[in-house]
């Protein structure tokens, strides 16, 4: 027929062969697939250095709580969507306040950086410290005591070492630690990481950091609304999983011996040995992945310092916070600033994320597009939620047994 000769002629046209449409399944760029080592997503590259701009962080640490959807007004003129109503998947991030605790300064060499000086805080918190105990409660807690003892009596060896850092180190970062107890995460021990200051000479850097040591510092120092940002996490793991799942190959024919979830043939009889190239079963998930310029939706304030809810907009003007009903399912209550990402980012919930500040120039129209929430969902996500708040749930129920019970 007509359709048929049409479609062999398509494939004859845009396909040359299978082989070389799709020559294999999965990326090899993400090898070794195996667990990463620490739960805490690493910065292995910053933004580069600015020195016309004001000195600034370039990175923070937060929380995974879940997610939710949006609707807002797309605007991006060319899109087919343009002046539309969009309904978008979000996730909302935890962000408690971080605490600088530590300055130090790095100079290139042949073998990369290198330390000049490091420099803490007089007052470390419990939180901080437990980073350095396997057993909080069997040790002796002897880790900073003499240093904080001595604080005052080394003040000019630290003024030397200032010094030195000004003189002769080209990179300066703060180091800075999570606050778990601000969540209910069962845990108390603290994230620490480095944060690098871009902008300004490396006098202006060094002042900066100076009056931030032993402060908190909030997500909106770092980040602003629709601005983009770097996610690095470690992902969701889901243990030792065979090779149609972890590396997406078909499936063979019904009929097949010995199983269909396979790879047929997993190399020729020479060389010898399987190549490295072949998908095989192993662990899958738990890897350490970066996900680049995602969008910041919206910068929301804590629930304590936002009288009219921190998940009411323009459209929606029903004083809401943006906890859903019944919480966010296996984590609980948003209390502090949270950030809204457009989209999905790695780990599940609870999972300690590194946002950063974008490596590249974002100069595209989708970049420099403001957003502006229409609405925010918060019906509980713990079946078909229907009820955007518990007032408005109590007056569509009405009187229940169970109020009369608790008014008596």
């Amino acid at each position: 027929s007509k359709a048929t000769v049409s479609v062999l002629y398509w494939k004859s046209k845009n396909m040359s062969h299978r082989k070389f449409e799709q020559p294999r399944h999965g990326h090899l760029g993400y090898l070794p697939r195996k667990r990463c080592r620490h739960v805490r997503g690493r910065v292995r590259s910053f933004p580069v250095d600015d020195a016309t701009q004001a000195p600034h962080l370039t990175a923070f640490m937060a929380y995974k709580a879940g997610m939710t959807h949006i609707v807002r007004d797309l605007d991006r003129a060319g899109s087919k969507m343009h002046k539309k109503e969009v309904c978008e998947p979000v996730t909302i991030v935890d962000c408690p306040e971080m605490v600088v605790v530590g300055i130090v300064g790095y100079k290139p060499t042949a073998r990369g950086l290198r330390a000049v000086s490091t420099l803490w805080a007089q007052k470390l918190s419990d939180s901080m410290l437990r980073r350095y105990y396997k057993s909080w409660y069997a040790a002796k807690k002897k880790a900073f005591t003499k240093y904080t003892s001595k604080f005052e009596e080394n003040k000019e060896a630290r003024e030397t070492m200032y010094s030195r850092i000004e003189k002769n180190a080209t990179v300066l970062r703060v180091l800075a630690h999570t606050q778990p107890n601000k969540l209910k995460l069962g845990s108390k021990k603290a994230y620490v990481a480095e944060i690098q200051i871009n902008g300004g000479s490396m006098a202006d850097k060094l002042k900066f950091a100076q009056g931030l040591l032993e402060q908190q510092v909030t997500v909106g120092q770092v980040f602003k609304e629709s601005e983009r940002c770097d996610v690095i996490a470690v992902s969701k793991g889901h243990g030792m999983e065979g090779v149609t799942h972890r590396w997406g190959v078909s499936r063979l024919p019904r009929k097949s011996h010995r199983g269909l979830r396979k790879v047929a043939c997993i190399g020729a009889w020479h060389p010898s040995r399987v190549a490295y190239t072949v998908a095989r079963a192993g662990q899958n998930g738990f890897h350490h992945r970066t996900e680049l310029n995602k969008k910041i939706y919206k910068m929301g304030e804590a629930a304590a310092k936002c009288e009219k809810g921190n998940a009411t907009t323009s459209m929606d003007i029903t004083e809401k916070h943006i906890t859903p009903l019944g919480g966010f399912p296996h984590y609980g209550v948003v209390n502090n600033e949270y950030v809204m990402l457009k989209g999905s980012v790695p780990g599940p919930v609870k999972r300690v994320l590194t946002l950063r500040r974008p490596l590249a120039p974002q100069t595209s129209r989708a970049a420099q597009e403001q957003v502006n929430l229409k609405f925010i969902d918060t019906s509980s996500k713990q079946g078909h939620g229907h009820f955007q708040t518990q007032a408005e749930r109590a007056k569509f129920m009405g009187t229940r047994k169970k109020d009369i019970q608790n008014s008596a």
